[in-house]
């Protein structure tokens, strides 16, 4: 019966040979196959709220049943064997690269505990989110992320009003600080990998950057003074990590953390033409090279790091199992999104897709700007930034020059959009996970999107308006 009722369901949402061996045809498939999508987003900022111990409890456990209900319908109409090839190429050639990175880097700044605290007074605040900002380009944005996240907690943890500074680090350095070079974030990254110049986005995209990073910055200074100067409670309230002068240990994992940027960096330079076809899926040895060493570097952090640096850093494995679990969904349910997306105007969003191209057939730098960013706010920014390159037309050297003002937009759409929501980048979970741990009452899905709508928006539009149009 259940089989019955899966195979009705499967042909509802996609009649007809809708899906090849290769992956999904998005021209072919119902607007029905992103229900599972759209119900694990629902599931994320409903039941923390609706029902907190039933989504504590069962989190993974919701997310894989969305996963499910793309894969087997898949499996069903197509065969077991067709659902492994296509799924498992997800999981191979993004989840699983992704995963690995995201989890070298929280392993690796989780070892680094900066010790002593500072007062967190407005002036230290905005001075942590600006050195943040700045090295985040460096290290990642999920480097930069668990390496200061912590510190900047313990300065503000006697305060009684402190999400506001997690809400910003998390659009400053999670997300926007990443902007400058293709290490700071994924995007940019596979931009790198497709052959646009490893300083383009520097040149192209300081200048965006600086302004919406200056205009958050002095909000911030204004908004935390506002806080601190009229909290009496806060005045009055014991300070659980007094101030103390700050000293780094674990340094060695300072270390380990350049070799994770060389090691992503060997990845796009060094291209030996040795691959290995499994199932379907071409693994470059490049690729498989970098993972490897982002593992040794992870083991070896573990290794050699002093305990008592986790220990002091309340270090745990929670965050990164969170984001594993619920990424793990969102990677599988996504697949025929942006399949329908890459179908252009053929495919159910055909709407979308037309409204990035002028009336004279050249693209529109502002609605890319948008675009790209709305849809990097709750898809992955990586593949989504992958659609709006190809569908400017995926010619590195065109994009990079004549249709630089399209580049910029899609590249900074998919980087400072990241920070609209929690999902919309893999650190903002973690930071938010991290700072919920540690006692820091968070906003709920839909709270943080009024915090970005009220901060974030406005400097969009200004960029827009500045440099997009």
């Amino acid at each position: 019966m259940v089989r019955v009722l899966v195979s009705a369901a499967a042909l509802v949402m996609a009649p007809g040979a809708a899906f090849a061996a290769a992956g999904p045809d998005g021209a072919s498939l119902s607007v029905l196959w992103a229900v599972p999508f759209a119900g694990l987003l629902l599931s994320i900022a409903i039941l923390p709220l609706a029902a907190p111990a039933l989504w504590h409890h069962h989190y993974g456990k919701i997310a894989l049943g969305w996963a499910l209900a793309v894969i087997v319908p898949y499996a069903v109409l197509f065969g077991p064997g067709t659902a492994v090839v296509v799924f498992w190429h997800v999981m191979a050639a993004e989840y699983i690269p992704f995963l690995i990175l995201i989890g070298a880097l929280f392993t690796i700044a989780g070892g680094v505990y900066v010790k002593g605290n500072l007062h967190g007074s407005p002036k230290t605040n905005t001075a942590l989110l600006a050195v943040g900002t700045g090295i985040a380009s460096i290290t990642g944005t999920t480097g930069a992320a668990m390496l200061l996240i912590r510190p900047v907690l313990r300065a503000n943890d006697e305060r009684v009003h402190n999400a506001h500074v997690v809400v910003f680090f998390i659009f400053l350095v999670a997300n926007i600080g990443g902007s400058l070079t293709p290490l700071g974030d994924p995007p940019l990254f596979l931009g790198f990998l497709k052959g646009v110049d490893f300083f383009w986005p520097t040149v192209h995209l300081l200048a965006p950057m600086l302004l919406i990073t200056a205009t958050l910055l002095v909000a911030f200074y204004l908004l935390d003074s506002w806080f601190y100067h009229r909290d009496e409670a806060f005045k009055a309230r014991f300070d659980p990590t007094p101030d103390s002068p700050l000293a780094i240990e674990g340094k060695a994992n300072i270390v380990l953390l350049f070799g994770v940027v060389l090691a992503v960096l060997m990845s796009g330079i060094w291209k030996p033409g040795i691959a290995w076809d499994v199932l379907g899926t071409e693994i470059e040895l490049q690729g498989l090279a970098r993972d490897a060493i982002l593992v040794g570097l992870a083991a070896l952090s573990l290794k050699i790091t002093p305990a008592h640096c986790r220990e002091a850093n309340a270090f745990s494995w929670g965050p990164i199992l969170e984001v594993a679990k619920l990424f793990f969904g969102i990677f599988a349910t996504i697949v025929p999104v942006i399949a329908m997306l890459r179908a252009g105007t053929d495919g159910a969003f055909a709407g979308i897709v037309s409204a990035v191209t002028r009336p004279d057939g050249t693209p529109d730098p502002t609605m890319y700007f948008w675009l790209t960013g709305a849809l990097s706010s709750f898809l992955d920014n990586a593949p989504t930034y992958l659609v709006f390159f190809n569908t400017a037309g995926g010619d590195p050297a065109q994009l990079m020059g004549p249709l630089a003002g399209t580049l910029a937009a899609i590249s900074a759409g998919a980087v400072f959009m990241g920070a609209n929501t929690y999902i919309g980048n893999a650190p903002n979970f973690m930071v938010k996970a991290v700072a919920e741990e540690s006692g820091v009452k968070m906003p709920s899905f839909f709270g943080y999107m009024l915090w970005s709508g009220v901060f974030l928006i406005p400097c969009f539009v200004l960029v827009t308006f500045v440099f997009f149009r």
